[in-house]
């Protein structure tokens, strides 16, 4: 199973994501974790040109991000699911979607021409959306500190973001699931186990 973690900056994503792993594992199970773009040598690679880069056009990001997913689909994930490891993935195509297309302006017929070179069909069985209000989002990235080039944008750009996950979620009812991450940190992992369960 390929469960991917989606949402704005400051939603908690990578807390959740480790937080479902250590769910999975009490329960003997094997799991991966991993993480867009990245999650393999080459992949980080393009990650750190990705995030040190501000000059990169959206189009060039795009074909960056499906880069790295097409050497991450097929030397991680699709390996790991054949072992029958849970992959959990700290964001996924959606993402490239959002970031690219809904905040950027990125024609989403040309994004998904890209998308289905790089991985064909290739999707997640279930995508956990976490969505907070951008305004409390981006206060938690400045708490955290070490901003990267997307939680330096303002707020419109962080609206428009989120947005975009919301609207993918309305058109992919039976693969996304919305979760308030405006909660408690342990309501909120309640939350998500309820989904995978659902979904399982």
């Amino acid at each position: 199973m390929l469960i991917s973690f989606e949402g704005g900056e400051g939603s908690g994503k990578s807390t959740h994501v480790k937080m479902l792993a250590e769910y999975f594992k009490k329960q003997g199970k094997k799991v991966v974790v991993t993480r867009e773009p990245g999650g393999t040598k080459t992949a980080e690679k393009i990650r750190d040109i990705l995030l040190s880069c501000p000059d990169l056009s959206a189009t060039e990001q795009c074909f960056l991000n499906f880069a790295a997913r097409a050497h991450h689909v097929e030397n991680l994930i699709k390996p790991a699911l054949k072992k029958g490891a849970i992959v959990i993935s700290d964001r996924f195509f959606d993402s490239t979607y959002v970031y690219q297309g809904a905040a950027q302006g990125m024609a989403v017929k040309t994004i998904k021409a890209i998308h289905k070179a790089a991985i064909g069909t290739f999707k997640p069985d279930l995508t956990i959306i976490l969505d907070i209000d951008p305004k409390a989002g981006m206060a938690r990235t400045k708490k955290r500190g070490g901003e990267n080039h997307y939680d330096k944008q303002k707020l419109a750009f962080h609206q428009k973001v989120r947005a975009g996950f919301l609207s993918i979620a309305a058109k992919n009812k039976k693969r996304c699931v919305v979760i308030n991450a405006d909660q408690t940190q342990s309501k909120v992992a309640k939350d998500i186990i309820k989904a995978v369960i659902q979904s399982s």
